[in-house]
């Protein structure tokens, strides 16, 4: 039997680009104006607003995000804590105190409840899973909040909607993600989908896509330019980069926050991405839809999906913390003053020296790296293990020597050992090159053996142990950092 210890997941200073905050020592503020007062100023009021870490309008109040906990199947409602304020994550951490936490829904804040829920099985997917509640920390505004982690398999949607886009009808749509934590799985949407779950054909969806998928043609010499990732609009059966699939002026975003917006009416589209931290939109593409048939007019069904494709492709990876969809093609000006409002926001992940939580497997966000039984015995593996908040097995801290740390010990390969399967421990920490780990694109890079950590096989049973292998940037190399 498995020995577990519980305790709360201690908020802890973090760098966060260079200065060092504190989470919850900012005043829960209520805003003046937020992206959907925004939107509605300029005659495109939002239908859809959703977030996990602040509210999107300046006046709402109320719940933000539901979680279930493994322990007992109990839910509860993550609330902003001030009117037009942040996500109270103390709650969360509360609740989820030596239990893991599901995201199980997300609210929409404007009147229409077009809620987001765990989404069912579609042409192209099995029923997808839920985000791990506590596998993205990230900081807003000061405050230390949570957004959705999307491994594959996971996503959410909502089939019955009010007041989203149908037919030809204009609509606009932003979403806030990360560059740090992407694939080029299908398909790491928000937006616009069929309400069958099903590929119903060109031109029945519109959504934002972020991610490294190359649809058509390939890199550079196709529709995609550098390695990506590129937001791109997805209108079903492509991913659109600009035009009729190909642009060479969409060349990517690799910004550790990045806003992703696609507006689109009965005969054009436009493409816009931004750093989520500062300066103003880009235009990557303003012009007529595709002229493949299907495409114009567009057939869109209504329903709103995030993490997963119209037809419930879902073997994305993506980061998701706020989104909406605004009835009307938006503005210039109001896309530019909505940019204004999410640099304002100052995202940050809590990461740096001395940093404490959970290591969260890129393969799947409900896995977290495990020093079994919590034992302090060198040679004890190190393994996969479902994430729920053990801190004794499962909060590594990373360390000013570039070592990952648990119970007095470190995460280490055995013998220190290039081999490709050399099996990862832990062991008493001694200053070794082979406890020494770098992030490098969402892995973790021993860099005297140049190699990875690694799970074997994507493997994500309990009890797996981890391995060193050849760095190949596969979804079972990308790890999420406390």
């Amino acid at each position: 039997m498995r020995f577990r210890q519980v305790g709360l997941w201690g908020a802890a200073v973090a760098l966060a680009g260079g200065v060092v905050v504190a989470g919850g020592t900012s005043p829960a503020a209520a805003a003046t104006s937020q992206p959907c007062d925004i939107y509605a100023s300029n005659g495109t009021a939002c239908v859809a607003a959703h977030s996990t870490t602040r509210a999107l309008f300046a006046a709402y109040n109320g719940p933000l995000y539901q979680v279930r906990r493994s322990s007992d199947g109990a839910t509860t409602s993550i609330n902003t804590l001030a009117a037009g304020g942040f996500a109270d994550s103390a709650a969360q951490d509360s609740f989820c105190a030596g239990t893991a936490c599901t995201i199980t829904e997300i609210f929409d804040q404007t009147s229409r409840h077009n809620n987001l829920t765990i989404g069912p099985a579609g042409g192209a997917g099995g029923a997808d899973v839920g985000a791990n509640a506590t596998a993205l920390p990230v900081m807003a505004g000061g405050h230390k909040v949570y957004g959705v982690f999307v491994s594959p398999g996971t996503g959410y949607r909502n089939d019955a909607t009010s007041g989203v886009a149908t037919g030809s009808q204009s609509q606009g749509t932003y979403m806030v993600s990360s560059a740090t934590h992407v694939n080029s799985g299908c398909c790491f949407d928000y937006g616009n989908a069929e309400t069958n779950n099903r590929d119903n054909g060109n031109g029945h969806m519109g959504a934002a896509y972020f991610g490294k998928l190359c649809w058509f043609g390939g890199v550079v010499a196709g529709q995609c330019v550098g390695s990506g990732p590129w937001v791109m609009a997805d209108l079903e059966n492509g991913l659109f980069a600009g035009a009729n699939g190909t642009n060479t002026n969409n060349t990517g975003n690799t910004s550790t926050f990045v806003t992703a917006m696609v507006k689109m009416n009965s005969t054009t589209y436009a493409i816009k991405d931004a750093n989520a931290n500062s300066g103003g939109l880009k235009t990557d593409y303003n012009g007529p839809l595709p002229t493949t048939s299907g495409y114009t007019p567009l057939h869109l069904e209504g329903a709103i999906i995030l993490g997963v494709g119209g037809d419930n492709s879902n073997s994305s990876a993506g980061d998701f913390f706020e989104g909406v969809m605004t009835a009307g093609f938006p503005t210039d000006a109001a896309e530019s003053a909505v940019q204004a409002n999410i640099t304002s926001v100052g995202y940050a992940f809590p990461s740096g020296t001395g940093a404490t939580g959970p290591i969260v497997a890129g393969v799947n966000g409900s896995s977290c790296v495990d020093n079994n039984n919590a034992s302090a015995t060198p040679g004890n593996k190190v393994q996969m293990w479902t994430c729920d908040g053990n801190t004794g097995a499962q909060n590594w801290t990373v360390a000013s020597n570039g070592t990952l740390q648990i119970d007095g010990g470190c995460l280490d390969i055995t013998n220190a050992s290039s081999a490709n399967g050399t099996l990862i421990e832990w062991w008493t920490c001694n200053g070794g090159a082979n406890q020494q780990w770098q992030a490098v694109n969402g892995q973790l890079v021993n860099p005297a053996s140049g190699k990875c950590l690694d799970d074997p096989a994507s493997n994500t049973t309990n009890g797996t142990q981890l391995i060193l292998w050849t760095c190949n940037g596969g979804s079972n190399q990308q790890w999420h950092l406390p």
